[in-house]
């Protein structure tokens, strides 16, 4: 328990650094070159761009501090993984925002950082940790879907005496020929 509390408050401390990212940009582009009044889908494409960026932002701190203990070796495959986790909560917070902005009707800027950074970010960010969790950065060996917590409460296999193998394991008997060691 005391490391999952760990894992939460640095994730909550890196989410924290790309939450900031990810706002700052939102609302730099969408007051600027993305405002809804320059381009309709401006509020849209500026949450993609600035969710992005914090995305690769957060795979940085996440990768090296809040599961650096659980990364794996094969760097292109958790990065893979992480973002395709990453942007399922970016569809989250997208999803929200479209669903204000253009389905309801709400297009002040207060209601599209409501929509996208506080409801969509909760709602997403949610999904980010245990995708991360269970998926991403678990151990290697470690099935998917189950957390080290669980394999480590599993009960243990005893272990047989030193030069004992169980008759189910033996695979093959060979007969030793005491004609082949002689070199004369």
């Amino acid at each position: 328990m005391p490391r999952l509390i760990t894992q939460l408050t640095r994730f909550a401390l890196v989410g924290s650094i790309g939450l900031v990212i990810d706002v700052a940009l939102f609302n730099l582009l969408r007051v600027t070159v993305l405002s809804p009044e320059l381009v309709e889908e401006g509020p849209f494409i500026a949450k993609a761009i600035s969710t992005s960026v914090a995305i690769v932002a957060n795979w940085m701190g996440n990768r090296h501090w809040t599961f650096a203990r659980e990364r794996r070796g094969h760097l292109a495959r958790e990065g893979v993984e992480f973002f395709i986790v990453s942007a399922g909560g970016m569809l989250i917070g997208l999803a929200c925002l479209w669903v204000s902005h253009y389905a309801l009707g709400f297009t002040s800027l207060l209601a599209d950082n409501i929509s996208s950074n506080v409801i969509g970010l909760a709602l997403g960010t949610a999904f980010r940790f245990w995708g991360y969790r269970v998926w991403v950065f678990r151990e290697v060996g470690e099935p998917v879907g189950e957390p080290v917590e669980a394999r480590l409460r599993a009960p243990e296999r005893p272990v047989a005496p030193a030069g004992f193998a169980p008759a189910s394991r033996i695979q093959a008997i060979s007969t030793v020929d005491d004609d082949a060691r002689r070199h004369d």
